[in-house]
């Protein structure tokens, strides 16, 4: 996340200021990825649509709001950056491989564990993939990624209240495919326009799941909160996000993602009626502060 060779008085110096316009376009992302667990939860928990059809509704409707805003824009500039088939095939893979995996997992388990284990799965990805290709751990990161394994740990260990274990099993999947995603997402030049690709060339990956539903019922309702998942909290969920970015800088944006998480968990308590149990208590700060520790412990150059 932080600028190799950068120092920390440095990089805070180069940082601008957070505007009103970035703060309210920082908070509608941060709600709207909040609300997807909401809308999935909220549509698939009470059996209102069935998850392929959901996923489908989700991926489409993003598709079009995000590519009508991306070609608008790139009227008015100088182009988007070129197109890299391949690339644009394996990131719809992922996107594919966290949607439908993300919609089958709200039919088992509530709105707060499921944002926990998507955000836990993600960073823990990323912070993996790091590892990998050479970077060494510190001990602050290793601690930051020990507090974060145990506090999934915690939230899915057998016992009294557990969540349904292939609820959790698709999760893992889902936020593995999206720390795949987000990784070879970075570096992107135009970052809305490749989304919006990777958005249209994830449809017709979800069109054969429809035959496995087949004959399935789905409530009006349903297909509307799909909607609202799909062109709302992600389609200009990430337009928001993507206009706060280089104002908010990476560690800033780093920061306020931390705060999805809770804010899920929150609204599922209060939207949904979902209760707030001790896994969760225990669990939310240990992923979360692990989380913290990690991304921002000193990097060396």
């Amino acid at each position: 996340m932080r600028a190799a060779g950068m120092s920390d008085k440095t990089r805070k110096a180069q940082e601008p200021g957070i505007s009103g316009r970035v703060l309210v376009l920082t908070l509608a992302a941060l709600g709207s990825f909040a609300l997807n667990s909401l809308l999935c939860r909220a549509a698939l928990g009470e059996r209102l649509i069935d998850a392929p059809t959901f996923t489908l509704v989700r991926i489409a409707s993003g598709a079009l709001v995000l590519q009508l805003i991306a070609r608008s824009r790139s009227r008015s500039s100088s182009g988007g950056s070129p197109l890299v088939l391949t690339d644009v095939a394996y990131s719809a893979l992922a996107l594919f491989l966290y949607a439908l995996p993300f919609s089958l997992a709200y039919l088992r388990i509530q709105a707060g564990t499921g944002a926990f284990l998507l955000f836990g799965c993600v960073q823990i990805t990323m912070i993996g993939h790091d590892l990998a290709h050479g970077r060494r751990l510190r001990w602050r990161e290793a601690l930051g990624l020990a507090m974060a394994v145990s506090g999934l740990a915690w939230l899915t260990r057998p016992g009294s209240g557990s969540p349904d274990l292939t609820g959790v099993l698709l999760m893992v999947v889902s936020g593995l495919a999206w720390g795949v995603y987000s990784i070879r997402g970075r570096g992107a030049k135009d970052p809305l326009l490749t989304t919006a690709r990777n958005f249209a060339a994830a449809v017709p990956l979800t069109l054969p799941w429809l035959v496995i539903a087949g004959g399935s019922r789905n409530e009006p309702l349903g297909f509307v909160l799909a909607l609202i998942s799909g062109a709302l909290t992600s389609g200009l969920g990430y337009v928001a996000w993507y206009a706060a970015v280089p104002s908010l800088g990476a560690t800033r944006a780093s920061i306020v993602q931390l705060g999805v998480p809770p804010l899920a968990a929150a609204l599922g308590v209060l939207l949904l009626g979902e209760p707030l149990t001790s896994r969760l208590s225990i669990a939310a700060p240990l992923i979360l502060g692990g989380i913290g520790i990690a991304v921002f412990a000193p990097k060396r150059a």
